[in-house]
């Protein structure tokens, strides 16, 4: 987690100042552990993790952002290709990983210029 952390770029406020680190972390509950927490606690960001262990309530409120996520990477596990990786290097399955965000925000971009409840004539 701390690699993890070292390896956030700087991020615009949008003030025109650049942070060091963000303010707050989502993660689901393998992320937990009382270390983890700590660790984020001493960098000033605050968890939003649903802590390990029984007995924890399963509802964090968390869900409607980490859907977004979730969403996400089931979008990029539909490219067969990147389900298994066949790659010989890695900046092959970089670029492919990258051609895959093309075609899904094209995709994205294609609904929202022309939902469907609109006849366009085609």
């Amino acid at each position: 987690m701390e690699e993890l952390l070292d390896a956030v770029p700087l991020i615009p406020d949008g003030k025109g100042h650049l942070r060091d680190r963000p303010r707050r972390l989502l993660a689901d509950a393998g992320y937990g552990f009382w270390w983890v927490l700590a660790l984020l606690m001493l960098r000033g960001i605050r968890p939003l993790i649903r802590r390990r262990g029984r007995g924890v309530p399963h509802g964090s409120g968390l869900g409607k952002r980490r859907y977004v996520v979730e969403r996400a990477m089931a979008w990029f596990a539909g490219f067969r290709r990147l389900r298994v990786c066949y790659e010989r290097t890695p900046a092959h399955w970089q670029a492919m990983n990258a051609l895959a965000a093309c075609v899904i925000c094209a995709n994205r971009l294609h609904k929202v210029r022309h939902p469907r409840h609109l006849k366009t004539g085609f």
